[in-house]
C-alpha cells in the first residue's frame, strides 16, 4: 500500500471514529425562552448543534407563564427569561446561581399592512393616538405590564382600556392585527417579535420614543439540581457557556437582540 492511500484511510478511519464518538456523547436538551429572543436564539442555536453535535428542543412562552412551567413536568435542562422570573425561581431553589445575559429587547409598535400608522415621534403625538385609535391592542406580559403603566404616566389609561384588547403573548397580539380590519388600530410587542411577522402581513412603525422606550433584559439559567444524566448535564452546562461567549452575543445582536451586560 502506498503511504498516500495508508495516509488517507487513516484520515478517513479517524475521521469515522470521532463521528461515531460526537454521536455516541450527543444529547438532547430541552429549553424553556422568552418568545422575545426567538428571532436570535434559533440561528445560535443552528450553530452550538452544528459544532456540537447536541440538539436542543425550545418551547417558547411568555414571561408570566415561564416559572410554573419550568418547575412543571417533564423539566428542562436551561431556561431564559426575565430577570424577575429568575430571581422568582431561585426563591423557590429552582435554578442555580449562575446566570447569563442573553441580551435585551425594547418595545415596538406594529399594524396592519394597510392600516393608517400613528404618528409616534414624540410622546405628544403617541398619547393623541392613542385617543384618537379605534383600537389598541398589547399582551399581559413582560411588555404589556409595561404598557399599563405608561397609560397611566401619559394620563389616558381609561381611555385606552376601555377600548384594549389584551392577549397573553406578543403572538397573539401580532394575530389579532392580521385578522382585523380596523383602519386606525395599533398594537404594542417586542420589536424582535413584530419582526418575526413582517412577511406574514405586519410592519413595525417604530419603536417606543426614546423618553418613554423600555428594555427587558433575558438571561439564561441552569436548574439547580442536574438529573442523573451526567452527559446531559455537562450539555447544557456547554450551552450556558456558549450563550455567554462572543459567537453567541454576535448572532444575538445581529438579529436584533441588543447585548446586555
Amino acid at each position: 500500500m502506498s503511504m498516500r492511500r495508508l495516509v488517507a484511510l487513516t484520515v478517513t478511519l479517524g475521521l469515522g471514529l470521532g463521528l461515531a464518538a460526537g454521536a455516541a456523547g450527543a444529547a438532547e436538551l430541552r429549553m424553556l425562552s422568552a418568545g422575545a429572543v426567538e428571532l436570535g436564539l434559533t440561528p445560535a442555536l443552528a450553530v452550538f448543534q452544528r459544532d456540537t453535535g447536541h440538539t436542543v428542543r425550545v418551547d417558547f412562552a411568555a414571561a408570566p407563564a415561564l416559572a410554573a412551567r419550568f418547575t412543571g413536568e417533564p423539566g428542562y435542562d436551561l431556561v431564559i427569561a426575565p430577570a424577575a422570573v429568575l430571581d422568582a425561581l431561585a426563591r423557590n431553589g429552582a435554578i442555580g446561581g449562575a446566570r447569563v445575559p442573553v441580551g435585551k429587547v425594547g418595545i415596538g409598535i406594529a399594524i396592519r399592512n394597510g392600516a393608517t400608522a400613528p404618528d409616534i415621534t414624540s410622546v405628544e403625538t403617541l398619547k393623541q393616538e392613542l385617543l384618537s385609535a379605534e383600537s389598541v391592542v398589547f399582551n399581559r406580559a413582560s411588555t404589556g405590564l409595561y404598557i399599563e403603566t405608561l397609560l397611566v404616566k401619559l394620563g389616558v389609561a381609561d381611555a385606552v382600556n376601555a377600548k384594549a384588547s389584551r392577549y397573553g403573548d406578543g403572538a397573539s397580539v401580532l394575530k389579532h392585527l392580521l385578522a382585523s380590519n380596523k383602519q386606525h388600530e395599533f398594537g404594542f410587542a417586542a420589536i424582535t417579535e413584530i419582526v418575526l411577522f413582517k412577511d406574514k402581513g405586519v410592519k413595525m412603525v417604530g419603536p417606543l420614543p426614546s423618553s418613554v422606550q423600555n428594555t427587558t433584559t433575558y438571561l439564561a439559567a441552569l436548574p439547580a439540581a442536574a438529573g442523573p444524566d451526567k452527559a446531559r448535564a455537562e450539555a447544557a452546562a456547554s450551552l450556558l457557556r456558549y450563550l455567554a461567549g462572543m459567537q453567541a452575543r454576535r448572532i444575538f445582536a445581529e438579529a436584533g437582540v441588543e447585548p446586555a451586560p
